[in-house]
């Protein structure tokens, strides 16, 4: 089954930190928060990506190549032709394909224009910045259950501030805990059918309103809900969360398993070399 992430938006939000990069790859831990992501669904044995490029999509490119020759004990380079073959190292057992999708497409846009490149066969979608812990095996199961066109995964939103239960004008509680008395709102994390596709009218759609409007209104639309970790990366202030987190060693999307020897080379390989793709100046 293949997993899409949508990697292409401008990410104005954390200008601070997309100048030269698109927000998939800032980072995390010394890695790009669209690592972070591909590995958690990798742990549930979803390997095979299909990435919308847009804005600065060469530094994705770059840094995908780059892991292939860095993380190679020895390479051999045809000069004649640039055929370039690998040989020992780690190499992680995905296929990665990276398609554009235009600078300006909306986010329902992307997704229309990955069709070609999913084919006609129930498959994944996120954002290329927001991290879970979600049971991806579970998920998947809930929609095959239900039988409809789409499932997004539900959530509640983490605190921004601090919550106050107030009687009359005393403070009967305060509490900086994740929010739990709030709705649910989309945090992402789809199953999708091919069908979702016809939802879609162009470029300019806004998976978040037309199409997703449309499907809930045919009774298309089934929510997962998820009421452990999650959190999304607009601003500097999730970015510093999300790296305070994983400083901790506690990461709670980190599923998969650090004492895997094979999956701390790889991290150690690209985290030495990384910087060269954020070098090249090219929601999710």
């Amino acid at each position: 089954m293949k997993v899409a992430i949508l990697a292409g938006g401008l990410g104005t939000r954390i200008a601070e930190e997309t100048e030269n990069k698109p927000k998939p790859m800032v980072e995390i831990g010394g890695q790009p928060i669209l690592w972070h992501i591909m590995m958690h669904y990798s742990h549930y044995g979803f390997k095979n990506f299909t990435i919308a490029l847009g804005y600065k999509g060469a530094v994705i490119k770059k840094y995908m190549v780059d892991y292939c020759s860095l993380n190679s004990n020895h390479l051999t380079v045809e000069m004649r032709n640039g055929q370039v073959k690998h040989h020992g190292g780690y190499q992680l057992d995905w296929t990665v394909e990276l398609v554009d999708t235009g600078l300006h497409t909306n986010t329902g846009g992307r997704i229309k224009r990955l069709a070609p490149h999913i084919g006609n066969e129930t498959f994944m979608l996120t954002w290329g910045d927001g991290v879970s812990d979600i049971n991806l095996h579970d998920l998947l199961a809930f929609h095959r259950a239900h039988g409809k066109l789409a499932t997004l995964t539900a959530v509640r939103p983490p605190a921004r501030f601090g919550h106050l239960e107030l009687d009359g004008d005393r403070i009967a509680e305060f509490s900086e805990k994740p929010q739990t008395k709030e709705g649910w709102i989309n945090g992402a994390f789809f199953v999708l059918e091919p069908e979702v596709f016809d939802y879609i009218d162009g470029d300019d759609t806004q998976w978040e309103k037309e199409p997703l409007e449309r499907l809930a209104k045919d009774g298309q639309l089934m929510a997962y809900k998820h009421d452990s970790f999650w959190q999304c990366m607009d601003t500097l202030r999730d970015k510093r969360l999300l790296e305070n987190l994983w400083a901790s060693g506690k990461a709670p999307w980190k599923t998969w398993e650090e004492s895997n020897e094979n999956t701390t080379n790889w991290s150690q390989g690209i985290h030495r070399h990384g910087n060269s793709a954020n070098a090249t100046s090219q929601r999710a």
